[in-house]
């Protein structure tokens, strides 16, 4: 296969790619989703994240339709990479993709699950103790890292759920491939410190004799104090050299020359021939021990690679728990036969840091969601429109939808206490963009229509298209995008302010409604963010009136803000001002 025919890579990344890494490598880079070799190469990592997603989810991608979808898929991934326990963990969760099959996103699931409840009932000592073992694994990288890895696991005395694959892997198989990958680790083809005994031996009489030759003429001074007469010299010099260097007597014997000319002629040579012996000595050895560390290294192969492949999805898997863990994310049920998709009490994931989130239920189309409550949501209705106050969650509820049905499909567990979902092809979603002009209505149009008349499954979340154009030309088009999603039998929810202007809706719609109940002590809104089946919401001006009426301080001002009370009500809006301060009272 050739490089090019990944999606992506054109002449100069293939070029780059052939030559650092090689075609046969840069190929099993990106069928293995490695983003870290690709990035080694030369590529940065957003680069190597958009192939390596096109390469293993191509198939799948095309479910996000719009901008907005893929902003919040993005978003997804972004939140649990904050869970990562290694650099390669949180590589591999970006090139997370939506799976093909309802047979891989429960296999998936199964696999996340298992992780979280393994993880769920570990003592904080023992999480610990696995993050800690998890530290040092990108500083080396590669398969030193992951042996040693894998024995700081292994000694955390963990095993139970995703960690089991750890019992199979052989201790002293991987205690032996982590000496000889230390010892093959030096820098450039010499073997590390340590590897051994005999060599390190050798390498520090080395240098001590290349000092000794560095520093030739306090040599030469040091030995004649000590030789009384000139025939003691020679044993003077092999006393000091000895008594430096730890050498034999006879191996500096073996080294005088029998020919020099004078006392620094003789110690000079003599240095310089046993610093030659020396360095043929060392070098002898360390072939020998790199051929023995080579062969250990080759027999422990097997156990190296499982352990590379063990540490790598371990670390995924306990990276992906703690999502789901700290989100208190939950398996979805997938429903066949029927389109649906249907959430009991449901959080946002970007509103996890909120203090006091209201969850919400919600449903459209056929399903058979447990909701202990009057206001269960209704079956059937495949499509809902959404009304209600200003600030009241429409817009997060569309977002929240979105997150459902995407983790759903990315075989992840969802913000939900549970949820049922069908497999869809497309997701539609579209927030606001508060543009006024004929080529943003015309870009939106060409970005929500045809992925839905393209698709025989869509999911449209689409969120006040009357933003986009004036309100008659809105409310038209608005009720003939509504109608078009009933023709194809897609799921779909619409935020509007335009309920009334869409009447009469297809027989398979409704209208939903989102509250404002009031003001409280502070004069702060008060919004049910739950929404009621079934029924038009309303933004309540007077409430946002009397607030301002209530804070002006100036006569003037005040006067403005009352005159606005009168248009929407004035009696409205002194019993929200007199029902606050009751409250308070």
């Amino acid at each position: 296969m050739r490089l090019e025919e990944y999606w992506g890579i054109g002449p100069k990344t293939s070029e780059l790619l052939s030559g650092e890494l090689g075609v046969e490598r840069a190929i099993e880079a990106i069928e293995s989703a490695d983003t870290r070799t690709l990035a080694s190469a030369g590529l940065s990592r957003g680069r190597a994240t958009r192939i390596l997603r096109r390469a293993t989810g191509a198939e799948s991608m095309d479910l996000l339709a719009t901008r907005d979808t893929r902003n919040v898929y993005k978003e997804l991934l972004d939140l649990a990479e904050e869970y990562a326990v290694t650099e390669d963990a949180a590589d591999r969760i970006r090139v997370l993709t939506p799976l093909p099959s309802r047979e891989q996103m429960e296999a998936r699931l199964d696999d996340v699950l298992e992780a979280r409840d393994t993880w769920a009932a570990l003592s904080d000592s023992d999480r610990r103790a696995v993050v800690a073992a998890f530290d040092g694994y990108d500083a080396g990288g590669g398969d030193r890292a992951a042996v040693e890895t894998a024995l700081a696991l292994r000694d955390t005395g963990v095993e139970d759920g995703v960690f089991e694959p750890l019992a199979a892997l052989d201790g002293d198989a991987l205690a032996g491939a982590r000496a000889a990958l230390a010892g093959l680790a030096g820098s450039g083809d010499r073997v590390g410190d340590g590897a051994d005994d005999e060599l390190d031996r050798l390498r520090e009489q080395l240098g001590q004799v290349e000092d000794l030759a560095a520093g030739s003429a306090s040599v030469v001074e040091a030995v004649q104090e000590g030789a009384r007469r000139p025939a003691e010299f020679q044993d003077a010099l092999v006393r000091h050299v000895t008594d430096e260097t730890g050498l034999g007597g006879a191996r500096v014997r073996e080294a005088m020359p029998s020919d020099a000319t004078d006392a620094r002629d003789f110690v000079e040579t003599a240095l310089r021939d046993l610093r030659s012996t020396l360095r043929s000595d060392v070098e002898a050895r360390e072939a020998a021990v790199s051929d023995r560390l080579e062969s250990d290294l080759a027999a422990a192969r097997e156990d190296v690679d499982a352990a590379v492949a063990a540490v790598g999805d371990i670390a995924l898997s306990v990276s992906l728990a703690r999502f789901a863990l700290a989100f208190d994310l939950v398996r979805p049920t997938f429903v066949d036969g029927r389109s649906t998709i249907a959430v009991r009490n449901a959080r946002n994931l970007a509103l996890a840091d909120v203090d006091d989130v209201q969850p919400v239920t919600y449903a459209v189309g056929d399903h058979d969601l447990e909701v202990p409550s009057a206001n269960a949501p209704p079956t059937g209705d495949r499509v809902a429109v959404l009304t209600g106050a200003n600030s009241g969650g429409k817009t997060t509820l569309l977002e929240t939808l979105c997150q459902v049905q995407l983790l759903a499909q990315m075989g992840l567990p969802v913000p939900a206490e549970a949820a049922e979902v069908s497999l869809v092809d497309t997701v539609v979603f579209h927030r606001r963009h508060a543009s006024f002009n004929a080529g943003v209505l015309e870009s939106t149009l060409r970005s929500v229509v045809p992925p839905l008349t393209d698709s025989d499954r869509t999911l449209m979340l689409v969120d006040e298209f009357e933003a986009i154009t004036e309100p008659g030309s809105a409310a038209n088009l608005l009720h003939g995008l509504v109608t078009l999603t009933v023709d194809r039998d897609a799921l779909g929810v619409f935020v509007t302010h335009l309920a009334d202007d869409l009447e009469p809706l297809p027989e398979v719609a409704r209208v939903d409604g989102i509250f404002a109940e009031g003001l409280n002590t502070d004069l702060e809104l008060q919004v049910d963010y739950q929404p009621r089946f079934g029924t038009v919401g309303k933004s309540t001006p007077e409430f946002i009136v009397s607030r301002l009426v209530a804070n002006a301080r100036d006569p003037v001002e005040r006067s403005g803000f009352e005159t606005l009370a009168y248009a929407v009500g004035e009696e409205a809006v002194q019993r929200t001002l007199s029902d606050a301060r009751w409250t308070e009272e």
